[in-house]
């Protein structure tokens, strides 16, 4: 079935549709605020539906550095040709027309006792419930030779915008026959797929530019999200071109010198012309600094998102450590409508249903060569547990592969209409 913009949004609205109408529970301070922090697929969702579902009777500040969000998710499409940049940069005057207070500056300090926010411009915003779904940060030396600092002369293009466009610009001024290297992650990370169609991508830009290139990806996993079919379609679409190095020939013993740009891999240093360093990932810094992290990810209640640690704070996305659920877009979109359904319920008394979950990872490979994997997902007292699955085949038809690419295209555009209104 192909999913368009009208089927995607409303799997959300026919829950929301179903919610009784308010009734705001008295605060001292008048209406119940809820700050949501970060403005991605998790953030934007949850402070649109908890605004939009409340009908204004909940005050909804969210707060968003960035003007113009560009996703993680279809920034490969960037790197490979497929779309414009343009195309994945969306802004916030969307949620400003539902009711959302818009906040572009830095959450710099929590203080949960107290309940509030401080930005970094100097402002401090009281919340009843607080939101938190700012992404993902890097652990300080997983690759040796590697820093935040290095970030321009090797880009981890892991948070989109800029560094994706210098990335694609870096490979673009490659010399003929030369080399692009990509330091993988260790898991769990943001999007599981995602480095591979990076490489997917990379290969399609080189094989159109500078067909005589070679492309290494040094990885410290034995294996990868829907290997078989990065695999196959690498053989198919671009023979001889990518040389995977797996854990089990030194892909996790990997230094880079950013100034020398090199890469060395289980010892064997090779001079490259680009090279993609992503690090291992852990939960946003204000995560960390409001002190609900296990000392990398924020653990949370998967029947409401709500923070181990805090019961006033939910976790979305990214960030959080919730179960079986990978770090991916439609995830943190999908969690984000069950945070929002419980910061109603608790905020104004209003019916909560059973929490339930559902991912899709769409990957492409070439034109009109599109994979997807998927779960749907319930929440049990452990844990969000995985109920099912689904995942594309090897060798499967031409016609299905270009029909999954283009429900890709048409999820697109419905997760950023549900994300920004």
């Amino acid at each position: 079935m192909k999913l368009d913009r009208r089927a995607f949004i409303g799997t959300g609205a026919a829950a929301a549709a179903a919610l009784s109408a308010p009734h705001v529970r008295a605060a001292s301070h008048g209406k119940p605020k809820v700050v949501v922090v970060g403005g991605g697929a998790g953030g934007a969702t949850a402070a649109r539906y908890i605004a939009k579902d409340s009908n204004g009777e909940i005050d909804v500040t969210l707060v968003e550095p960035t003007r113009m969000y560009y996703t993680c998710f279809f920034s490969n499409l960037y790197i490979g040709g497929f779309r414009e940049l343009s195309s994945i940069g969306h802004s916030y005057g969307g949620l400003a027309k539902q009711g959302v207070n818009v906040v572009h500056d830095w959450a710099v300090g929590i203080d949960r006792d107290a309940k509030t926010v401080t930005l970094a411009g100097g402002a401090v915003l009281p919340y009843d419930k607080l939101v938190l779904s700012p992404g993902i940060d890097f652990v300080d030396g997983a690759v040796p030779g590697w820093s935040v600092a290095a970030q321009n002369k090797m880009p981890h293009a892991y948070k989109a915008g800029s560094q994706t466009e210098l990335l694609k610009a870096q490979i673009e001024s490659m010399p003929a026959g030369g080399t692009f290297a990509m330091v993988a992650p260790p898991n769990p990370f943001r999007c599981p797929p995602g480095p591979y169609e990076r490489v997917s991508m990379v290969a399609h830009l080189l094989k159109n530019i500078n067909p005589t290139a070679k492309i290494i990806v040094a990885d410290p996993k034995p294996k990868f999200s829907k290997m078989a079919l990065f695999q196959d379609g690498w053989s198919r679409h671009y023979d001889g071109m990518i040389d995977w190095i797996g854990q089990d020939f030194g892909g996790d013993k990997v230094e880079v010198n950013a100034d020398e740009m090199t890469v060395s891999i289980d010892g064997e240093v090779t001079k490259v012309d680009a090279c993609n360093v992503i690090p291992a990932m852990k939960a946003g810094k204000i995560c960390d600094m409001a002190g609900i992290t296990d000392g990398r990810w924020a653990p949370v209640d998967g029947h409401s998102m709500v923070s181990k640690m805090d019961e006033n704070i939910h976790v979305l996305g990214d960030s959080c450590s919730q179960g079986d659920m990978p770090k991916s877009g439609f995830s943190a979109n999908s969690q984000a409508k069950v945070c929002a359904m419980a910061v109603r319920g608790a905020l104004t008394g209003s019916k909560v249903f059973p929490a339930k979950f559902s991912n899709t990872c769409w990957s492409l490979l070439d034109t009109d060569d599109g994979v997807k994997v998927g779960a749907t997902y319930k929440a049990t007292d452990e844990k969000i547990a995985k109920v099912d699955g689904f995942i594309s085949q090897v060798g499967e038809d031409d016609a299905l592969r270009k029909q999954t690419f283009e429900e890709s295209v048409g999820w697109y555009a419905g997760i950023t209409a549900d994300m920004f209104g």
